[in-house]
């Protein structure tokens, strides 16, 4: 019981502290909302291309909402010294990682929610197959916020972290198949698109909404579900190592 006290301590610290700020609203919402808008636009496919753009819509709003909230809570804490004290809870480190992470993949699940009430404003969602919807978006923001947080405790200011972020979170906008198919990608660029955790998630977001996807659905979930396991081992690493000595 004191352990989930303690994790419940963590994560309404941090709701007061950072969520809702104007950086994480600018770059978890609006930004995502007007690069999906600018898409739609430029395709000038009308109406039915809402369909078609909903999945990278879904995908960019959470990868963007959680890193961007990674990115400020944990580097922040780091720099001014209070990850210390956060030490001292009757908590494991993986366990405090998990509360400290909690908050950013419930962020981005949410965002999730703003591009699918606006497409169904614009097009008919009745087809679309919510019961892999909801655990696909589950997933990303789960590992979106896992990369987030090996962004976040491998630098150590804020302005790096989201220097980073940035690094990997633009390339993934045209690597992953967010707004176009991989096929239509250079032969050599596709290694890196798979090397990518959001590919699979998208993917997955891509077969249930428009029933196009490259890969099984049972071996996109499994790849979204090792790339999770890997970069949290990852980031506990770094922590132990540059953190804790």
């Amino acid at each position: 019981m004191t352990r989930w006290i303690a994790i419940w301590g963590i994560f309404k610290k941090d709701l007061r502290a950072y969520y809702l700020k104007p950086p994480n609203i600018s770059w978890g919402l609006i930004f995502p909302m007007a690069w999906t808008g600018m898409f739609f636009i430029r395709s000038g496919l009308g109406l039915e291309s809402v369909i078609e753009l909903l999945p990278g819509g879904i995908a960019i709003s959470v990868l963007f909402g959680t890193t961007s909230m990674l990115a400020v809570t944990v580097t922040f804490e780091k720099r001014h010294r209070s990850f210390e004290r956060l030490l001292l809870a009757p908590l494991s480190l993986e366990q405090l990682m998990l509360a400290k992470t909690s908050g950013a993949i419930l962020f981005g699940t949410v965002n999730a929610v703003v591009p699918i009430v606006l497409a169904s404003f614009l097009a008919d969602l009745s087809g679309v197959a919510w019961a892999t919807v909801v655990p696909a978006i589950i997933l990303i923001a789960v590992v979106s916020t896992f990369l987030g947080l090996f962004i976040a405790v491998s630098v150590r200011e804020v302005f790096e972290a989201q220097t980073f972020s940035n690094f990997l979170r633009f390339p993934m906008i045209f690597l992953c198949g967010l707004f176009f198919p991989l096929s239509s990608l250079p032969v050599f660029l596709l290694p890196l698109s798979y090397a990518l955790p959001l590919t699979y998630g998208v993917d997955i977001l891509r077969g249930a909404i428009t029933g196009e996807h490259m890969l099984p659905l049972a071996a996109n979930f499994i790849v979204l579900a090792a790339f999770c396991a890997g970069l949290f081992m990852l980031s506990l690493r770094n922590v132990r190592r540059r953190w804790l000595l």
